[in-house]
């Protein structure tokens, strides 16, 4: 049996299962925790992915400088991790900022491997002054934070529109035909077997 894998905006419908899809990461201390008034703070910078109809992943872009933003809050519902949602998560996050005209992107994490292989290096925290001296220096582990700068530069991408309207008349089956534009809703269908 084949699945879709579909990316799109946050809306505020989402906002309880983004909040609870981040929070057993953040009791981990893998993520800052986020409440949920600062989900609906931030929810236009939210993408999240549907596995089957439901939500398992979501991932956070906050732009920083004209040149410089960071994915953030990445989170895949376990159950639905090893079909490459966060790949897509990361992948539209990186196409939608690329539109915006940002030139490079960074996150801060403990899952280095998964970020090297969407092709991100390795740098030193120093060089993102922007998150260290505005996020950071408020984190209770600032002084002994153990995670890894990554970052990325960016190509122009272009991002396909897939709005609500459009899921609804999927399942009635009409069609309506896309126009691409730069805006944060990628759509990104894998098959999954």
């Amino acid at each position: 049996m084949n699945s879709s894998i579909q990316i799109r905006s946050a809306t505020v419908d989402d906002v309880e299962e983004v909040y609870q899809l981040l929070l057993p990461y953040a009791e981990d201390d893998i993520i800052l925790l986020r409440d949920r008034d600062n989900i609906f703070q931030h929810l236009q910078e939210f993408l999240v992915a549907e596995f089957d109809g439901k939500l398992a992943g979501t991932v956070c872009a906050h732009i920083y400088a004209e040149n410089l933003a960071e994915v953030r809050s990445l989170a895949v519902d376990p159950v639905c991790q090893q079909h490459g949602v966060g790949h897509l998560l990361v992948e539209a996050c990186e196409t939608w900022l690329s539109g915006l005209g940002v030139s490079k992107v960074f996150a801060l994490t403990y899952v280095t491997g998964f970020f090297i292989k969407q092709g991100y290096s390795i740098v030193s925290k120093e060089s993102l002054p922007h998150k260290i001296w505005t996020v950071c220096v408020h984190c209770s582990r600032f002084a002994d934070c153990d995670e890894v700068a990554v970052e990325k530069a960016l190509e122009n991408k272009t991002v396909k529109i897939d709005s609500r309207k459009e899921r609804q008349d999927a399942k009635k089956g009409k069609t309506t035909e896309r126009k691409a534009i730069n805006a944060p809703a990628y759509v990104g269908n894998q098959q999954v077997k």
